[in-house]
């Protein structure tokens, strides 16, 4: 018999914790071609997602995925995230909640081949010289 992942259950387990509490719920997720989320709310490829009852819509967490349906920017999108995708579930108010696995594609990116001569780092730009201060007149406080 095939091991079940013990994942969804603890997701639920938080998610319910956090309803019950009056605590908002979110999710970190791992992006990438097998999750469903607005790519313009990307950042380092992770997203975090607010799945609580007043954010989402037709919310499912089963054993695979989490789905919903959610506003962007006041425009409806459905999301889609696979177990193996989510790295946290936690709530906002206090940040109790629980960390997973980071997928092995993003723990330690691969490293890139160096093809030709080693280049010499950029120069730095010299910094802006100090602006001038103004001639106009400022308040100061005087205890």
């Amino acid at each position: 018999m095939a091991e079940v992942s013990t994942k969804p259950y603890l997701i639920r387990a938080i998610y319910d914790w956090c309803t019950d509490s009056g605590f908002t719920p979110y999710i970190a997720v791992a992006v990438d071609d097998t999750v469903r989320v607005p790519t313009e709310f990307v950042n380092n490829g992770e997203i975090v997602l607010n799945i609580s009852q007043l954010a989402t819509s037709r919310l499912l967490i089963d054993n695979e995925a989490i789905s919903f349906q959610a506003r962007f920017g006041g425009v409806p999108r459905e999301v889609y995230v696979p177990m193996g995708r989510v790295i946290a579930v936690y709530a906002r108010e206090n940040g109790q909640g629980m960390a997973f696995e980071v997928p092995r594609a993003m723990a330690a990116p691969a490293p890139r081949a160096v093809q030709g001569p080693a280049q010499p780092p950029p120069v730095p730009e010299p910094p802006e010289p100090p602006k001038p201060a103004s001639d106009r007149p400022r308040l100061t406080r005087v205890k």
